[in-house]
């Protein structure tokens, strides 16, 4: 979150309701809001002068702009994060409302990957947003490993995980290589990997090929060191994004602009650009973060916002984040705990 400068800090109290109605009138409605309308629903007196003399000074603060000349005003995206850190009030989620994630959630849960894909679902469903979650993708403990021939100079490595999931990876190998020498190296590795971790198994079997390397063949050594080296820099740390509800980011659009920003936004989704970046802020986090606008890359041409909270395992490690992306006018006061406790449930869940 941005710090806020001293001329910001400083804002008086009918400044500050002035700023958080036309706040709440923008993520209530999307529109411009202007003097008149705001003097009648304020919770003080004032006339539609003073309250234009205030909305003068905001708008010199860089909070509040206006999109043509004779209209009302709305929040920059300044203005966004002032009232985000500084004037929101952050209620909880009712008792029906918790019993609903719950029911959806924990209800149907067979494997991690079920959960976080019904978390994702959710979260969607209730922000009118799209959901995303971010998680660490990799086979925490083995049970087989094969290698399949595709062409000369390539193999695929299937892993098979103690639960049953399965990664397949592409292999770089030596051309001309004998299928024999594949057998050979899955043998080899499926006597020694078998209900341990990539990571356990990985070390023992370096420091072994350096100290009885005479005993394997140069080709088949050349597939073991291939694959340990390609599991090494990307397997055990790869990520996996799961987005559900990208069709709820063309409710209320109008216009071709608006349109475009949207679709920039979906190609990034469907390219990952940055969205891994993102969540990976988010996974240092203690509870949720909320980025608006531009304030990071990916939306630097969308103009959306992502509310976003990390959820862990049951050694209380960060193994993933979940949240939402959305419009800039998201309902920020009713998502942000909602966010926050799907992603504490989550972590008991597949804890």
């Amino acid at each position: 979150m941005t710090e806020k400068s001293p001329e910001l800090a400083g804002l008086n109290e009918r400044s500050r309701e002035i700023l958080r109605s036309i706040v709440e009138s923008y993520v209530s409605t999307g529109e411009p809001v202007g003097s008149r309308q705001l003097a009648r629903h304020l919770p003080m007196t004032l006339s539609p002068a003073s309250v234009r003399n205030v909305m003068s000074d905001l708008e010199e603060l860089g909070l509040i702009y206006a999109p043509h000349t004779s209209a009302g005003r709305l929040p920059t995206q300044l203005g966004l994060r002032f009232f985000v850190d500084g004037l929101l009030e952050v209620g909880g989620l009712s008792a029906d409302e918790r019993r609903q994630i719950e029911r959806q959630i924990a209800g149907r849960k067979t494997t991690p990957d079920q959960v976080l894909s019904e978390a994702t679902e959710l979260i969607s469903g209730l922000s009118h947003c799209a959901g995303v979650v971010l998680v660490e993708k990799a086979i925490q403990r083995l049970k087989h490993i094969e290698f399949v021939p595709l062409e000369p100079g390539r193999a695929l490595v299937v892993l098979v995980g103690d639960d049953g999931s399965v990664e397949n990876r592409i292999l770089a190998v030596p051309a001309g290589l004998p299928p024999s020498a594949l057998v050979e190296a899955a043998n080899y590795l499926n006597a020694r990997i078998r209900g341990r971790t990539l990571e356990e198994a990985r070390g023992d079997i370096e420091t072994e090929l350096r100290t009885r390397s005479a005993e394997l063949d140069q080709l088949t050594r050349k597939v073991i060191e291939a694959g340990l080296a390609e599991w090494s820099g990307t397997l055990d740390n790869r990520k996996s994004l799961i987005v559900r509800g990208q069709s709820n980011l063309l409710k209320d659009v109008s216009g071709l602009e608006e349109l475009e920003r949207i679709r920039q936004l979906f190609d990034d989704l469907e390219a990952k650009r940055d969205v891994v970046q993102i969540l990976g802020l988010a996974e240092k986090a203690e509870g949720v973060r909320i980025f608006i606008g531009s304030e990071n890359t990916l939306f630097s041409l969308s103009g959306s916002s992502l509310i976003v909270a990390p959820f862990r395992d049951g050694a209380s490690k960060v193994v993933g984040a979940l949240g939402v992306i959305g419009p800039t006018r998201l309902n920020y006061a009713r998502i942000i705990p909602m966010v926050d406790y799907t992603a504490r449930l989550v972590s008991r869940i597949i804890s």
